[in-house]
C-alpha cells in the first residue's frame, strides 16, 4: 500500500484516462461500487467521470486521503489496484 500521498497521486498520474472502479465505504454496512474514467488529478483531490447510464450525475471527487485510510479503493479494468500498488 502507498504510504504516502504524494506516492498515491504520481500513481494516480500513470492512469489518467483509464477506466476504473471506485468501491467507497458508505456507512456501517453499506458499500456504493461506481464506474468511471479516472480524468483529472489536482493537489488534494482527484475526479472521476463517471458512466451516465448508471449514475445521476457527470463526476465524483475524492482526496487522496479516502485511499490512504482505506475509505475507497480504486480498480482499474486493466487489473491494477491503487490502494495496493
Amino acid at each position: 500500500m502507498p504510504t504516502s500521498i504524494i506516492t498515491i497521486k504520481h500513481e494516480l498520474d500513470s492512469h489518467l484516462g483509464d477506466p476504473l472502479t471506485v468501491v467507497a465505504r458508505a456507512g456501517r454496512k453499506k458499500i456504493t461500487k461506481r464506474r468511471g474514467i479516472l480524468k483529472e488529478t489536482f493537489r488534494a483531490v482527484f475526479v472521476v467521470d463517471l458512466d451516465q447510464d448508471q449514475n445521476n450525475f457527470k463526476h465524483v471527487s475524492y482526496s487522496y486521503t479516502d485511499l490512504l485510510t482505506k475509505n475507497i479503493t480504486l480498480k482499474f479494468d486493466d487489473g491494477a489496484n491503487a490502494a495496493e500498488a
